[in-house]
């Protein structure tokens, strides 16, 4: 790539993973119709093409969010790629499949681990959401209260009714012991 290629794609993976609207509407714009000729000149739909682009964009995204990935091709070709191996996979999992996939657009990079790494995040949040969810209350709203509306310990107390700050975070410590127990037995579970 030619450096300021590579300046303008490194500008499009900040923006991507900032949530900027008007990086993710270019990076869509280049790249959506390849992607759509892939799946639709492969056995599949417009739907399709939309479903596996958005899985590539998402795999895409929390590459650019991690801080740690490193782009040594275009965009283009890594989503290319992505989309490849999710619409392959999708294809053998339906036996869609034709002997003759059309693969002629782009050059590949290797990105199984990736979409692996995503799937297996992806299936570690549906537990940890099921184990949330499962858990029950006090515990559900006093860990969101912390967690998600970042609340004080304080204010936790005040507003669950425990006398001081302590008594709050030793509930707070019990609760996550429960549901780490909770998370665990289901992570195990699947491993089975």
């Amino acid at each position: 790539m030619k450096d300021s290629t590579l300046e303008q794609e490194i500008d499009l993976l900040k923006g991507l993973a900032r949530d900027d609207r008007k990086s993710v509407e270019i990076i869509y714009g280049q790249n959506y119709n390849l992607i759509q000729a892939l799946v639709v000149n492969n056995n599949g739909t417009v739907d399709d093409a939309k479903d596996i682009f958005q899985e590539a964009m998402i795999v895409l995204f929390d590459k650019a969010r991690s801080g740690s990935f490193e782009l040594n091709c275009q965009i283009r070709t890594y989503l290319y790629s992505i989309a490849r191996r999710l619409w392959l996979k999708r294809l053998n999992q339906s036996d869609r499949r034709n002997a003759d996939f059309d693969d002629t657009n782009e050059t590949q990079v290797i990105v199984e681990e990736d979409v692996a790494q995503h799937e297996q995040k992806d299936a570690e949040f549906e537990m940890m959401h099921a184990a949330i969810h499962s858990l029950g209350e006090p515990c559900k709203s006093l860990l969101a209260s912390f967690y998600f509306k970042n609340k004080s310990m304080q204010a936790i107390a005040e507003s669950f009714g425990y006398t001081n700050a302590e008594n709050a975070k030793t509930q707070k410590y019990k609760c996550l012991m429960r549901l780490k127990k909770i998370f665990f037995s289901q992570y195990k579970k699947q491993d089975k």
